[in-house]
């Protein structure tokens, strides 16, 4: 019987995911299917099928949902008031005619944000201002995407907030880590520049490969010296940077926080004044999606709070005659506009309460364990390899069950499925290496990530085809992950 269920939940996946592929079916509608069926299969009673999965599962993204329809309501105050408009003029005049570098660059600081912002929020207002930029030099809407989520998984890959979880499931040190994680981020930075030459010249561009070859290594070995550099220092030293820069950062905190509240002073006095003019902008319009970017990373302020003060400052900016009509509009626009990626965003709720369960005591309802988790543990303990040969060949050859919450994505089954691993004998080191391997295929490729979802809604790109044109590479980076980790750890 658990046989049947397992290949039942294999024709499911697969049909689901060939359903959304080939177009025949939206994710809009697929995800929660998949969820419902799943649970089904896997022996969830019916009315547990409607209230945990589908009513909890709902509620499970909530918090990513109301953020994405906030900083969507700040995405239209920018475009209606022409801020966002203006920022690409500018972004046009200041950026000369090398797309190929403008491109390396926002990659380079997508990439150092991340290093420790992390969750849609973040991701949306970093976003408000790389977009237009890469928009204005002529990349086309499927470069831009794929740009910029390059840059936040080779962000992710060094963001310490996601090493936690491999210390304390696999029981690793920092140092493990630390190397692994340094050679991910030069191979997906190497394959994020391949990206970038070959979506530029598809966009129309005319690259100058000679020069792109200098560049590129030039800012290759630099990087890789600077991170080898930072990880070859006595911690004693290290700790010496630490305290200066935290000096540092304190003192441009409130610089930073002066300035905003400076400006703030000067709209006001603008608007009482009633020289706002009717057609220019005024400078501080430009700073609009900076607010909430610096109020989250410099003073830790809630990700909504932080958009509501962008919309109000954003509405002092560009004050003019009509004004508050036009906020009123931005605000009910901006959660027309984020529709599509919150329902999409609740399937993938459903399906991940279908997969993992919804969380919280349901040992008396299921003493065993959710019952799909339970079902699929004894599977995947069988895919342990014997080698590092295996090691390699199996789970490059299983790296697209990272889409779609399958087995091998971390937010969906992944460190249930290490903590099997695990158990069943395969290095704790390995499981890492395998794990932030295939995370390149979910982290930039999945279409049921809700960045994903947001970016390819914003740029009016079907989120499956996002997908389509980067797991390639992904795939690409995954196998040279392998390998390596097969050398190191296996």
């Amino acid at each position: 019987m658990e046989t049947l269920q397992i290949i039942v939940f294999i024709v499911i996946f697969f049909a689901m995911a060939a359903a959304m592929f080939t177009r025949k079916l939206p994710a809009l509608l697929a995800l929660p299917l998949m969820a419902f069926l799943i649970a089904l299969v896997g022996g969830v009673s019916f009315q547990d099928i409607l209230s945990l999965v589908v009513g909890k599962g709902v509620l499970r993204l909530h918090s990513a949902y109301v953020i994405a329809i906030f900083g969507s309501m700040l995405s239209v105050l920018m475009q209606k008031t022409k801020v966002a408009e203006n920022l690409i003029k500018k972004g046009a005049e200041l950026s000369g005619d090398n797309p190929w570098i403008i491109a390396v660059v926002i990659l380079a600081l997508i990439a150092l944000l991340f290093t420790s912002l992390g969750g849609l929020g973040a991701i949306i207002m970093v976003a408000t201002i790389a977009l237009p930029i890469m928009l204005s030099v002529g990349m086309g809407p499927m470069t831009v995407i794929g740009i910029f989520l390059f840059g936040l998984s080779m962000g992710g890959i060094l963001n310490a907030g996601n090493w936690a979880l491999y210390i304390t499931v696999l029981d690793l040190e920092v140092t493990q880590i630390r190397t692994f994680a340094l050679i991910m981020f030069v191979i997906l930075f190497v394959t994020s520049l391949f990206y970038i030459t070959i979506q530029l010249y598809r966009d129309g561009h005319n690259l100058k490969l000679k020069k792109i070859i200098f560049i590129s290594s030039t800012f290759l070995v630099v990087v890789t010296g600077l991170f080898l550099l930072w990880g070859a220092l006595p911690f004693s030293f290290r700790d010496g940077f630490s305290t200066v820069f935290s000096y540092i950062g304190m003192g441009l905190k409130y610089l930073i926080l002066g300035a905003l509240l400076l400006l703030v002073l000067i709209n006001f006095i603008r608007i009482i004044g009633k020289k706002h003019d009717k057609e220019s902008l005024h400078f501080s319009a430009y700073f609009t999606p900076l607010v909430p970017l610096f109020l989250i990373l410099l003073f830790n302020l809630d990700f909504v709070a932080a958009f509501i003060c962008g919309l109000i400052y954003g509405f002092l900016s560009t004050y003019k005659k009509g004004a508050l009509n036009t906020l009123m509009r931005s605000i009910f626009e901006g959660g027309t506009v984020a529709m599509p990626a919150v329902v999409l965003m609740m399937g993938i709720g459903m399906l991940l309460n279908a997969i993992i369960g919804p969380g919280g005591d349901i040992s008396t309802m299921y003493p065993n364990g959710w019952p799909v988790l339970v079902l699929l543990k004894p599977v995947m303990t069988s895919l342990v390899p014997g080698n590092g040969f295996f090691f390699v060949l199996i789970f490059t050859l299983a790296s697209p069950l990272a889409l779609y919450r399958g087995p091998l994505n971390l937010w969906g089954m992944g460190y249930g499925i290490a903590a099997v691993f695990l158990a069943a004998g395969m290095p704790g080191a390995a499981i890492m290496g395998l794990l932030m391997s295939v995370g390149m295929v979910q982290g930039v490729s999945d279409p049921t990530n809700t960045h994903n979802v947001w970016l390819a809604n914003e740029m009016q790109v079907d989120v499956q085809k996002v997908m389509w044109n980067t797991l390639p590479y992904t795939i690409a980076v995954a196998f040279i992950g392998l390998i390596i980790a097969s050398i190191m750890f296996y």
